[in-house]
């Protein structure tokens, strides 16, 4: 699965994010790419269930191709 988060800006939105994502699904293995703002991880649970706790954690997350 791969998320653009519009405002993941630095090593400490990065682990922000990375803790989000864990906190759904604490198996996910994830890989940020700062520079583009996205990440990539493998999980079975929706993407809606990661927008919603990736928000609730203040970041704008939209699921991308």
């Amino acid at each position: 699965m791969q998320l653009h988060i519009q405002n993941m800006t630095c090593g400490g939105c990065a682990r922000g994010v990375t803790k989000a994502v864990e906190s759904v699904d604490p198996q996910a293995q994830v890989k940020v790419d700062l520079q583009k703002r996205n990440i990539d991880f493998a999980s079975s649970q929706p993407a809606s269930a990661f927008v919603a706790a990736l928000s609730a954690a203040g970041y704008t997350a939209v699921a991308s191709a």
